[in-house]
């Protein structure tokens, strides 16, 4: 028997707490968000559920600009954020 942990992460959008493989991550890179498919970049990072409600509960909250720590989305960010999530879907 493996005494392994599996590492949880919060979703920002829904607030429960799942294994970190099953979570989208977006990181704030050079002032505006991306998604981080590798989970791998630098930069202070959120996780969302792989699902579009989520990730729509999570802008309508602001969730995301507190995280990653931003000043302000505008419309043309969250459209490049929203199409982005749906590509690593």
């Amino acid at each position: 028997m493996s005494n392994n942990k599996i590492p949880m992460r919060r979703c920002v959008g829904c607030m429960t707490s799942k294994p970190k493989k099953e979570l989208v991550r977006l990181v704030a890179a050079d002032g505006r968000p991306r998604v981080d498919s590798a989970g791998k970049a630098n930069g202070r990072g959120v996780y969302l559920c792989a699902d579009v409600e989520c990730l729509e509960k999570a802008l309508k909250r602001n969730a995301l600009t507190r995280g990653l720590s931003l000043s302000g989305l505008d419309g043309e960010t969250k459209d490049i954020i929203r199409s982005e999530f749906a590509g690593n879907l």
